[in-house]
């Protein structure tokens, strides 16, 4: 169903045009995940759902893919108005 926008993204991924957020660093230190972890994860993942944030109206999506050793992990991302990739928050599941 969004295989357009994930496409998009990985690319984003393979190019390293993607930034984080300073909370997705925080989230990713507390569960021991690096930047690997996350891109794997993407590269790897699905799109579950989009949704829209309430507050700028912008279209965001929650991907679960597999980090290095296989153990799921989920993401907040979006593409931004600069076209770069957000991590808005990554946490395990």
């Amino acid at each position: 169903m969004f295989n357009r926008i994930l496409t998009q993204m990985r690319e984003k991924v393979r190019q390293r045009q993607y930034v984080m957020t300073h909370h997705a660093r925080k989230e990713m230190n507390e569960d021991g995940l690096t930047i690997y972890d996350v891109e794997r994860g993407i590269l790897s993942g699905e799109i579950l759902e989009r949704q829209r944030d309430t507050e700028t109206r912008e279209l965001k999506y929650r991907i679960k893919g597999e980090r290095l050793e296989g153990v799921n992990l989920e993401m907040i991302t979006k593409i931004s108005p600069t076209g770069k990739l957000v991590i808005i928050t990554v946490y395990l599941t």
